[in-house]
């Protein structure tokens, strides 16, 4: 039977069970904004819809975990009414934010550049400015509260992870490996080189929501000078700075 013209095919998902509170629907296998934009769509109607028993949706690079209250609904339940959900589901369309985020890259702030550019075989202006120069997907918040995962690294930059990770990278710093750049939220061991460091605070156990970045937003970094980083370090302790950020609806 032909399908109507004003229907939209089902998106093919797999789903999987975690324990007796969650299931996970797997959209591929692979990194790849398509899936993203389609896990990303079924977590925002799942949120806006009146499914019962939700209690929170997780997505990652590929797969979205649906946590449930098993008191009030089952995962035989919970997959037909995604199912139905998926069936003609269309890519994000939900309120995103582009964050405009300063950063130093220069000196003690930069520790591997250095080593990026020779690895490259980029001078170290040009591994800023291609770093700079893309606007990067908040393709999922993991690893550390507040982590985000933000791709697409430009290709010159795609490197494999430090073959000696560190034990301690400070809080601020912006990184890279793969085909990936992240900025660490808070202290902690780490594998990626370090080509930045940013002053703004990614997470905040008090804020609602805590963490300043979610999946489906975007991301610009601005280099700015040591003078500059340190004015707005200080007017960040303040309370007297705030990140520019852009309502986008695409």
């Amino acid at each position: 039977m032909a399908r109507p013209a004003d229907q939209k095919p089902a998106i093919a998902a797999k789903f999987l069970s975690s324990g007796d509170g969650a299931i996970v629907v797997e959209f591929g296998d692979e990194i790849d904004r398509a899936i993203s934009e389609g896990v990303l769509g079924l977590s925002a109607r799942i949120r806006h819809g009146d499914m019962a028993g939700i209690i929170e949706t997780v997505p990652t690079f590929r797969s979205l975990m649906i946590h449930y209250d098993p008191l009030r609904t089952s995962a035989g339940a919970l997959i037909e009414a995604v199912k139905a959900l998926l069936s003609g589901a269309a890519l994000f369309e939900g309120e995103r934010r582009l964050w405009h985020v300063p950063v130093c890259y220069e000196g003690e702030f930069a520790p591997d550049l250095a080593e990026v550019a020779e690895r490259t075989r980029l001078a170290p202006a040009e591994v800023v400015k291609l770093h700079a120069a893309s606007r990067y997907h908040v393709y999922m918040i993991g690893f550390l509260p507040g982590f985000p995962y933000l791709g697409d690294l430009p290709k010159p930059l795609v490197l494999p992870r430090r073959v000696d990770p560190r034990v301690r990278v400070p809080p601020g710093a912006v990184a890279i490996a793969m085909g990936m750049t992240a900025i660490y939220p808070i202290e902690s061991p780490g594998g990626w080189h370090l080509i930045g460091t940013t002053p703004i605070r990614l997470f905040d156990a008090l804020a609602s929501p805590p963490s300043l970045f979610a999946p489906g937003d975007a991301v610009q970094f601005e280099p700015v000078g040591r003078d500059a980083f340190t004015a707005l370090q200080a007017a960040i302790q303040r309370g007297e700075y705030r990140i520019r950020e852009e309502r986008l609806t695409a």
